[in-house]
């Protein structure tokens, strides 16, 4: 097979950069070690910042997001049993961010590229990159018991932390930065009308989330242990020890209901640099892991989408290579911002192992310092509505 741009990984980074080529010309395949069904059932990030909204909009995504998606103007912290306080991201930027899960705009994305026949190739095994600093790169992966390849010009490597496309890049070549934290977040969804706000909990007992993906789907989560097990957390522990984590005023309006999804996930920072290796260029978690706190997961995996088609299409359609030769520095100047924004939101609002009573008597005047700061919280909700994206 032959395709300008072969992408390897096949979630929302990698079919929003197949979709936004193909709105300006350019071929693509995308390989997927997944099948589409389990690419729809992962439940990831839902908290999308104003520069993702409008990207969508602008690539023909946004129908479904502005008809069930909910827009909300800012963020809430509830601590030490305190009354909450709001950070009006609109008023502070006049932004507005939305809520609107990750697997919705999965479905947005393959209802897009089906449309026009875009090439989705799905269990794809044994994916190996070669030639990846000539100018005719290959992809090869097994498919029905045969061994194919793609020739391309460029391949995006968007398929993940445990993917095959940073591991393709020489350790020589590579470095790597990262931080574990000493406990994970337990999650849950359910069918219930979410409370009317994001709102973060600091509480002696852990960290909690009250988020949203839907007026009618509700996601909650709480700091745990990282030896937690799910069989140990029924529903109804789980909505007892959320409630006691926020103030009585927001735990007696939490709608409780059966979950619908359960999970544990660990928290890490992560980066690799530099983002590309000759005709190899990696984007989304395949580069940056970042700790949910800061919701910008999913957004950084659409700011290195735009960067990098913005590249390509430059580099390919008009042979200009001034944005492709500098994404990695543009798109990790990105990176970093999200990266201490979401430590600082983790280290500020989580109880971590071995903590004194001086630690927490900190967190605590920082969090009423950020109370009372109009300017603190004008700092917060600029870069919790996220950046503008570099020209």
């Amino acid at each position: 097979m032959r395709t300008q741009v072969a992408i390897i990984g096949g979630g929302p980074a990698g079919l929003l950069l197949s979709h936004m080529l193909a709105r300006e010309g350019i071929d693509s395949i995308v390989v997927e070690r997944q099948t589409r069904a389990h690419v729809l059932q992962r439940i990831r990030a839902g908290i999308l910042e104003a520069g993702t909204v409008e990207l969508l909009r602008a690539v023909g995504l946004g129908r479904r997001m502005d008809r069930e998606g909910h827009s909300h103007d800012g963020t809430a912290i509830a601590w030490a049993g305190r009354d909450r306080f709001f950070i009006d991201t609109r008023k502070h930027t006049g932004k507005a961010m939305m809520a609107y899960g990750q697997t919705a705009i999965t479905e947005d994305l393959y209802a897009a590229r089906d449309a026009v026949g875009g090439a989705i190739i799905d269990e794809a095994t044994s994916v190996r990159l070669e030639g990846v600093t000539s100018n005719s790169p290959s992809v090869n992966f097994g498919k029905n018991g045969r061994t194919e390849r793609i020739d391309c010009d460029y391949v995006a490597g968007c398929d993940g932390f445990h993917g095959i496309s940073r591991q393709s890049i020489p350790a020589t070549i590579l470095r790597t930065f990262e931080k574990t934290y000493p406990f994970g977040w337990l999650g849950i969804m359910s069918e219930t009308p979410p409370f009317p706000d994001i709102v973060y909990g600091h509480h002696e007992r852990g960290f909690a989330l009250a988020s949203m993906r839907s007026p009618t789907l509700s996601r909650y989560y709480i700091q745990c242990d990282l030896a937690t097990k799910l069989e140990d957390w029924p529903d109804e522990r789980f909505w007892a020890e959320l409630k006691a984590r926020f103030p009585k005023n927001i735990a007696d309006q939490i709608v409780t209901g059966p979950s619908i999804e359960k999970s544990i996930a660990p928290l890490r920072s992560f980066v690799t640099e530099p983002m590309c290796y000759g005709r190899l260029f990696l984007a989304g978690d395949a580069a940056h892991i970042v700790p949910p706190t800061g919701a910008k997961g999913l957004n950084l995996a659409v700011s290195d989408v735009f960067y990098l088609a913005r590249g390509m299409v430059d580099a390919i359609k008009h042979g200009r290579t001034g944005y492709i030769d500098s994404y990695s520095d543009m798109a990790l100047r990105r990176v970093w911002g999200a990266e201490r924004l979401s430590w600082w939101l983790t280290t500020l609002l989580h109880r971590f192992p071995g903590d004194t009573p001086f630690d927490e008597r900190m967190r605590e005047n920082q969090l009423d310092y950020l109370a009372r700061s109009e300017v603190a919280q004008a700092s917060l909700a600029e870069q919790y509505v996220g950046l503008p994206f570099e020209d």
